[in-house]
């Protein structure tokens, strides 16, 4: 069952490199080396969770509700329109180097998880990621065969939140500048506003 895993751990990878408000947001707090190895646990979690529903048959439930995915599509664009604009304001402001330094904004660990939490599971793409796309892929191999596949696609997403966790760490030197700081910010805020507005549009 091995090339089942490989397979799993491929389609995993190409769905979620793709960069959105979850990379963007993994990647700042990285960056700020706030609390960025729990963040990283909780989004690989929150996958490999959503890929076993999708695998279990859960996919076909939310296919059939399509009232259910507009509410959600409603409530994850008005979050990430206002998490863009607080990181719009951020980059207007600047001083974030100092922030980038230290290692610590003052917001508390629970604090941050709930954001990454929110940041997760209020954007109705990563539904459609785990739980559709990967669930129906996994659930034409049968069993076991789509539980290998599915190993393969947490195994990813557990790789690249890690490694993107700790990449933006090691970038931080780099962004000790005010002005590199707030072109992260900015790219932030862009970010989260560009799928909100997808997010809109399914509506």
């Amino acid at each position: 069952m091995l090339p089942l895993f490989w397979e799993g751990f491929g389609t995993g990878s190409g769905l979620i490199i793709a960069i959105g408000a979850q990379n963007a947001f993994v990647l700042a707090q990285g960056v700020r080396r706030e609390h960025h190895l729990p963040v990283a646990l909780i989004c690989a979690l929150c996958d490999a969770l959503l890929i076993a529903a999708g695998l279990a048959g859960m996919g076909a439930t939310l296919a059939a509700a399509p009232a259910l995915r507009q509410a959600a599509a409603l409530g994850g664009a008005a979050f990430l329109g206002l998490y863009g604009l607080r990181a719009a304001r951020a980059a207007w402001r600047g001083g974030g180097a100092l922030c980038a330094a230290d290692g610590d904004d003052g917001r508390s660990l629970k604090t941050i998880l709930l954001l990454t939490l929110a940041v997760t599971l209020l954007n109705p793409h990563v539904y459609l990621d785990t739980v559709l796309l990967l669930g129906s892929i996994g659930g034409r191999h049968g069993d076991p065969g789509r539980w290998h596949f599915g190993a393969g696609a947490a195994t990813a997403s557990f790789a690249w939140f890690f490694g993107l966790a700790l990449c933006g760490r090691l970038l931080a030197p780099l962004l000790s500048r005010p002005a590199a700081w707030r072109a992260l910010d900015g790219f932030v805020a862009l970010v989260m506003w560009s799928v909100a507005a997808g997010l809109l549009t399914m509506l």
